[in-house]
């Protein structure tokens, strides 16, 4: 922290700011599970947390109502200084951690607003791309043939992702593989923060059915003119990510910390239902955890 201040020392407050260091916590949370009130009311709950950590320079409530430290104390980053990787991956199946392998991967940097491809390149997967694949991606095993295997441009893709927040549309998907190729390439695993675009656009975007790619650039209006091929997955997602900050800032959101925890939050009762409705399928719907 910079500057003097003057915070309450106990052993209670002490013990919050240690659960709140991992992440922030509800009012609720913190009173069953920390501060020794099971079972009390929401009510209850918030009058204990304000009264606790409501004069505390160190903990402010952020989005959704959580409570969490001020980013001198978390050393969560400010969003302005974020550096954002947006990564696409294409590949031969779903299996990350099994045969499936990347055919292409793409990393678009977006900073403060201005986004970049830093890295864009067919990878030889090493096995047959499945018709319905090629089909999808129009990524023939042709294409792939003359391409560099993985771990030729491992590092290349290691320097694209360093020091920046890796982000992607179902992250998951897209982390898993990238994670599998650098353990079989260099033995070594992907850490730090990760983003995904579509729970972020699951809680941030109003009026929308459907959080697929598609929907979404329909949504606002944005054009891919390389769908399913990975450059042009990832500018389109890179975009779509500074939509979702503009939105995230509204809602007061400020450090990288603040965007997890919106990322995180449980939906809205009205919000869970409109999501359950049955409809239609899309073309571009996935569970958050598939590509």
């Amino acid at each position: 922290m910079i500057g003097t201040s003057a915070h309450p020392e106990s052993t209670l407050v002490e013990r919050v700011l240690a659960v709140l260091r991992e992440r922030p916590w509800s009012a609720a949370e913190l009173c069953h599970h920390v501060i020794g009130l099971p079972g009390a009311p929401a009510m209850v709950c918030e009058r204990v947390a304000i009264a606790l950590l409501g004069a505390d320079p160190r903990v402010r409530q952020i989005a959704g109502g959580r409570w969490g430290l001020v980013p001198e104390v978390q050393g969560s980053p400010m969003l302005d200084e974020c550096a954002f990787a947006v990564v696409d991956v294409e590949t031969t199946g779903m299996r990350a951690g099994g045969s499936d392998r990347i055919t292409e991967i793409a990393v678009v940097v977006l900073h403060r607003g201005r986004r970049e491809v830093v890295f864009d390149s067919l990878v030889n997967p090493g096995r047959p791309i499945p018709p319905a694949i090629c089909a999808i991606t129009n990524i023939t095993n042709d294409m792939v043939r003359g391409a560099p295997q993985f771990r030729e441009v491992a590092d290349q893709v290691l320097a694209a992702l360093g020091g920046r927040i890796f982000v992607a549309h179902n992250a998951r998907f897209d982390w898993g593989f990238v994670t599998a190729e650098l353990r079989r390439a260099r033995d070594l695993a992907l850490d730090g923060p990760r983003l995904c675009t579509v729970r972020l656009s699951r809680r941030l975007v109003r009026g929308v059915r459907s959080c697929g790619l598609d929907n979404l650039c329909r949504f606002f209006g944005f054009q891919n003119g390389a769908r399913h091929r990975a450059a042009g997955d990832a500018l389109v997602t890179a975009e779509l990510l500074h939509r979702l900050l503009v939105l995230a800032r509204e809602e007061g959101a400020r450090t990288i910390q603040d965007l997890a925890a919106i990322e995180t939050r449980r939906m809205t009762s009205a919000r869970r239902k409109r999501v359950a409705t049955p409809t239609p399928p899309r073309a571009d719907s996935c569970p958050e955890e598939m590509g």
